[in-house]
């Protein structure tokens, strides 16, 4: 049989046989500056979490290190704060997939999705994503979550920008009402928070990828979180260590250049509050730590 290049490329990783840990992060600091689709923005210094009010010193930092590396930010709300990402990063001249965070508070939710349609009228938005992992935390009914990507997408009907609804891959599947709704398929894909050891994680993501793709039936697709934490407690075959954290990075941005898949990496910086929700590894998500250093 012979060697078909193009086939090799598209299911291939890097060869890390022999590789140092100092070889490792020259291989990591050459691919991260190639630069990369997108970045998930991680807005909260040490002490902070969701519900204190961002000033625009730190978000405007916090941005401006990202700038060099990433052509896409994602933001996660609308309120406290928050709503100043997009338009400081359109200012630094990136592309914003903005989302309005919605839980179980109908007043919050109110504000997040009003802030998310201001933000498009003033010409922040780029894509707009109406809640993040609703369905796989269950804060809202299937209908109640189908009503708000309606109203923000009637509310920016004229702006002829693509709204979406971001969750696991799977729940495009399981939901095919929500997919319906959705211009785009936001999709999180995860190989290590189903347990799968890093050497197949690529293979494991493309597999999430297709099943989101096909889902859509015809949709863009964009890959809205994926990464692997540098430290933390394993999960099964999954095993949180800065060698897999960097290989995962390495792969993921290989994938994502060869086959034009769009991908936010997730996350830009460590930030302690995670662990509350996430155990150990929560805190250990970033390509920077949380005093934003370089961590590879």
């Amino acid at each position: 049989m012979s060697l078909r290049e193009e086939k090799f490329l598209a299911l291939a990783t890097i060869d890390y046989h022999g590789m140092s840990i100092e070889d490792l992060r020259k291989v990591f600091r050459k691919s991260l500056d190639s630069g990369m689709h997108g970045l998930c923005s991680s807005p909260y210094e040490e002490g902070q979490e969701p519900g204190d009010m961002l000033s625009e010193s730190q978000i405007r930092r916090r941005l401006e290190i990202m700038k060099p590396y990433t052509k896409w930010i994602r933001s996660f709300s609308c309120t406290d704060g928050n709503e100043m990402i997009p338009k400081i990063a359109k200012e630094l001249g990136m592309k914003t997939l903005v989302g309005a965070w919605l839980g179980d508070d109908p007043e919050i939710n109110k504000k997040e999705l009003e802030g998310l349609i201001k933000l498009a009228h003033q010409g922040y938005v780029d894509v707009a994503a109406v809640g993040n992992e609703v369905m796989y935390r269950g804060d809202l009914d299937e209908g109640e979550l189908l009503d708000k990507i309606y109203y923000v997408k009637a509310s920016i009907k004229d702006l002829d920008i693509p709204v979406g609804y971001v969750d696991a891959y799977y729940e495009f599947h399981d939901r095919p009402a929500i997919t319906e709704a959705c211009d785009v398929i936001l999709a999180n894909c995860y190989p290590f928070w189903e347990g799968c050891d890093q050497d197949y994680s690529l293979l494991y993501m493309k597999d999430m990828y297709q099943r989101a793709l096909k889902a859509g039936n015809g949709k863009k697709v964009i890959i809205t979180e994926t990464g692997w934490p540098s430290q933390g407690t394993s999960l099964q075959g999954a095993f949180p260590s800065e060698e897999n954290a960097i290989k995962n990075f390495i792969n993921t941005q290989k994938w994502s250049r060869e086959e034009d898949i769009e991908i936010f990496y997730f996350s830009s910086f460590d930030e302690s509050w995670k662990v509350g929700g996430e155990g150990d590894v929560g805190a250990f998500w970033g390509i920077w730590d949380k005093d934003e250093n370089l961590k590879f």
